[in-house]
């Protein structure tokens, strides 16, 4: 059973989200800098969406004549905004 603590620390994911809804969170390690950063599901949840659109974007080479690239780029801000707010210090070891 969860704590008090761990429910509050836990934020909702927006409606707009349409990625996969872990059940629970995990340790992430910045491929650069190495920090490990500990996300709960919801944030695990956003950083892989985050991730994954980066990736999907890389492989479209930001082909703007590709309708999904604004999409998809306008999604990822989205998901960094909420990332951002939601946890500041995960977000600045893990995404900035």
């Amino acid at each position: 059973m969860e704590t008090m603590t761990n429910m509050k620390n836990q934020s909702k994911l927006p409606k707009w989200f349409q990625g996969d809804h872990y059940h629970a969170g995990d340790k992430v390690r910045n491929p650069f800098s190495g920090e490990e950063y500990e996300l709960n599901a919801e944030e695990l949840s956003m950083y892989d969406f985050i991730k994954g659109a980066d990736y999907t974007l890389s492989m479209l080479n930001h082909d703007f004549s590709d309708s999904r690239v604004s999409t998809i780029q306008n999604d990822m801000r989205k998901g960094l905004d909420w990332f951002r707010k939601n946890n500041a210090k995960a977000y600045m070891v893990l995404l900035d």
